[in-house]
């Protein structure tokens, strides 16, 4: 798997990543949103595929890319299909520090230390090629002016920006409410990513011990930006959440 294309992760971290504060929208859920962008990665390149509500292993052969492999191989070694709902409600070990330390390394974001309330050291995050997250962006304004069905991969996006609440923060107020429930019909273009997004909303709903009947997608709630408290580095990529 090259690298001269981002991965879904990757890009919803930018994509809730504010210009402006360098705090993420959605703290909270953005997590579970990493955790299942990760599986639809995994699922585009045709190492896993949805069964029913779960996920199977079709090909374990490595991706190349360390957070998506040590993923994989945690899905290899369940040794059965697992609820996707399941998989992403599981412990964390952080996914949103683990890929905003990534994209520092990639040189695509920089760290700016600070202090909340003046005393809790605090790191914010700045895109050093803003255009990048112009393009990601674009991608989804145009699917939702166009109408015209989007790629699974943007299907995804789209899909994964809605369940983790970024609706409000990409699309604000009154004017941007048709765009908001634009951004929630595009989670039907994409089988796995509507998949994926509704186990993230139904993890958040605390609805996470059923199996999903008759889901409908719930409008996303809005964006609570905050600073990023610094955390040691991570060893190696490699320590993606255990889940």
């Amino acid at each position: 798997m090259g690298r001269s294309r981002r991965t879904l992760p990757e890009e919803l971290l930018l994509l809730a990543l504010d210009p402006t504060t360098g705090t993420t929208a959605q703290p909270q859920s953005l997590d579970l949103g990493l955790a299942g962008a990760q599986l639809v990665e995994l699922a585009l390149a045709g190492r896993i595929a949805p069964d029913g509500d779960r996920i199977a292993v079709v090909m374990p052969r490595p991706t190349g890319d360390p957070t998506l492999d040590s993923a994989l191989e945690l899905l290899r070694r369940r040794g059965s299909p697992v609820r996707a709902v399941h998989w992403i409600g599981g412990p964390r070990l952080g996914l949103r520090q683990i890929y905003l330390s990534h994209l520092e390394r990639c040189g695509m974001v920089h760290a700016v230390a600070g202090h909340m309330c003046g005393v809790l050291p605090t790191t914010r995050y700045q895109a050093t090629d803003t255009a990048i997250s112009r393009d990601i962006r674009a991608r989804l304004d145009s699917a939702i002016r166009t109408g015209v069905p989007p790629d699974p991969r943007t299907a995804a996006l789209a899909a994964l920006a809605h369940a983790v609440g970024l609706g409000k923060h990409l699309y604000p107020g009154n004017e941007g409410r048709s765009s908001r429930s634009r951004l929630r019909d595009l989670i039907r273009h994409d089988p796995m990513g509507g998949l994926v997004a509704h186990a993230v909303m139904d993890v958040q709903n605390g609805v996470a011990a059923q199996p999903r009947r008759n889901a409908t997608a719930p409008s996303g709630g809005g964006p609570q930006p905050t600073g990023v408290p610094m955390q040691p580095r991570h060893g190696s990529m490699a320590r993606v959440a255990a889940h």
